[in-house]
């Protein structure tokens, strides 16, 4: 698994999908079949229920189930249950298929909602060893303050913000920052998904 999409969160280290899914590509997957097994409605609780089944090209296959529900999401992924079931099985089926034990990021449930992105306010964190050089030559302030954000960042923040605040939640936190996401240092772009990551609940 490559370390850009590896991502620390309290200590713990977790993937993201989207390296599960690179990982899989690269040692030969075949395909990805999902099957809903349960609807949400009242009576269980409102939980949708997905198994996910990949294969990959030498013909073995893997299996995995994903559940979400009102008590196991935040609030503003509620309306979104089946496609987080979906997720979450996709994720376990392929950390089996690529053998990889860390939990992904998608997988974590959190029974708080994430707070709006107007209430957000970046943490200081200690400068990083690693700089870039400004185009001049000069140690411009992103060079200071450890160079861009990383694509893996990048990526982790919009699915966060889509999460947090639906659709339009990229163009929405872009706005409250006051700059594109991709113009972030490296611990501007941390400092937002600690903010952003649903706190750790039951897995």
């Amino acid at each position: 698994m490559r370390e850009e999409f590896l991502i620390t969160r309290q200590g713990r280290q977790y993937v993201l999908f989207a390296g599960l899914l690179d990982e899989a590509h690269a040692r030969g997957l075949r395909s990805i079949e999902t099957e809903l097994l349960q609807v949400p409605e009242e009576a269980n609780g409102m939980t949708a229920i997905v198994r996910a089944r990949v294969e990959m090209e030498d013909g073995r296959t893997f299996s995995g189930l994903g559940d979400a529900n009102p008590q196991n999401v935040g609030r503003s992924i509620a309306p979104h249950l089946i496609r987080m079931a979906e997720t979450r099985a996709k994720a376990r089926a392929l950390r089996d298929a690529v053998n990889v034990g860390a939990t992904a990021l998608e997988e974590l449930t959190d029974g708080e909602e994430s707070p709006p992105v107007e209430e957000l306010r970046p943490r200081a964190r200690r400068p990083r060893q690693a700089e870039e050089a400004a185009p001049s030559g000069e140690e411009g302030p992103a060079a200071r303050r450890g160079g861009r954000a990383r694509k893996s960042q990048l990526e982790l923040l919009r699915t966060l913000a889509v999460e947090a605040r639906g659709e339009n939640g990229v163009e929405r936190l872009e706005r409250h920052i006051g700059k594109p996401l991709s113009e972030l240092t490296r611990e501007e772009a941390e400092a937002w998904i600690d903010r952003l990551t649903p706190a750790e609940g039951r897995e």
